[in-house]
């Protein structure tokens, strides 16, 4: 698996130098300094971000000599998003890179001239982002990979690592359609398993952090987190309120087990904001997002906490420690 999995990351970098060769040189040449929006949610999403940083300068772009970020963090602030985006449109910049699917549509719908370069979990035909994969015929691009679709997976290793856990309860927006979406996989999937799925409707990060507040440990035996931008961004909080309620959490992204989660499965942020800076600076340099297929990005990495697994005095199976991308220690 792992040799598998080098030989894909090896075949990206080296066909992506290739073909980004003589761009990296043009932007040596350049000495104007692109601006580029970046609308997000906060939270692990930051590791988006440092993604993209470190992929620009693979690719000769650097940060205050090529380009300059202009960040609009809405922390959880589902109903900021359409106007940070037509800030950054009314600000002239260059392009807007938009994390999550729910982030991307908001930046769509608030803006009609920007070039949008994302990262999205759903599928970006179904959700209305772009026409076709191969031809995206408007303004927006970038990376897709299939963390809908995971939602069994990630409860069959929530079960096989934590196999005394029976009810888990689950907190999301009812107004964000992939939320909703992956709530109803969990639904089905979850007493499969023989688990009772609790599910805890919210509407804001305030609302979230009541509930938090409110949950009584007889109430859950684990959190499992959904695919749903705005909860995702507070993944700290509720790593925090789990660990105080001694509940494993299952997050449906592997950075941010480091917050103090017990297991996280999915695709690396950092590795998908490093993978977009191709698309970044290919539109900086003029190139259509028209013209640049959609991507699917399909490398899962499993993250466990052992320092959460101690504190929670949970002992997590060989098999399972194993199968581990990586393990945080104690």
């Amino acid at each position: 698996m792992h040799s598998y999995n080098m030989d894909r990351r090896t075949f990206l970098g080296t066909s992506f130098g290739v073909l980004l060769a003589p761009l990296a040189a043009k932007a040596q040449q350049t000495t104007r300094i692109y601006r580029v929006g970046v609308v997000l949610e906060g939270g692990p999403y930051y590791a988006n971000i440092d993604g993209l940083k470190a992929g620009l300068g693979e690719l000769g772009f650097r940060e205050g000599t090529h380009y300059a970020l202009l960040i609009r963090d809405v922390k959880g602030d589902v109903g900021a998003l359409d106007g940070a985006a037509k800030d950054l449109e009314q600000d002239n910049v260059d392009l807007i890179y938009a994390t999550a699917t729910s982030v991307t549509r908001a930046v769509q719908r608030s803006t009609s001239k920007s070039s949008i370069i994302f990262n999205v979990g759903t599928d970006p035909v179904s959700t209305g982002l772009v026409k076709s994969f191969a031809n995206p015929g408007g303004r927006l691009t970038g990376i897709y990979t299939r963390s809908m679709d995971l939602v069994s997976k990630r409860l069959q290793i929530l079960h096989e690592a934590v196999p005394k856990v029976r009810r888990i309860v689950c907190f999301y927006q009812p107004g964000n359609p992939g939320a909703r979406t992956s709530v109803a996989q969990a639904r089905e999937a979850a007493p499969k398993l023989g688990f009772v799925l609790v599910e805890r409707p919210i509407g804001s990060v305030d609302d979230l952090r009541a509930r938090l507040r409110e949950l009584k440990t007889e109430e859950a035996d684990a959190i499992f987190q959904v695919l749903d931008a705005m909860v995702n961004s507070q993944s700290a909080l509720i790593a925090e309120a789990a660990l105080a309620r001694k509940l494993p959490t299952m997050f449906n992204e592997p950075n941010a087990v480091a917050a103090g989660g017990l297991l996280g499965y999915g695709v690396n942020l950092y590795t998908m904001g490093r993978l977009t800076a191709r698309y970044v600076q290919r539109v900086l340099l003029g190139t259509s997002p028209a013209a640049l297929p959609v991507e699917g990005f399909d490398k899962l990495e499993l993250t466990i906490n052992l320092k959460t697994a101690k504190a929670l005095r949970v002992t997590i199976p060989q098999s399972v420690l194993l199968r581990a991308d990586e393990v945080i220690h104690p």
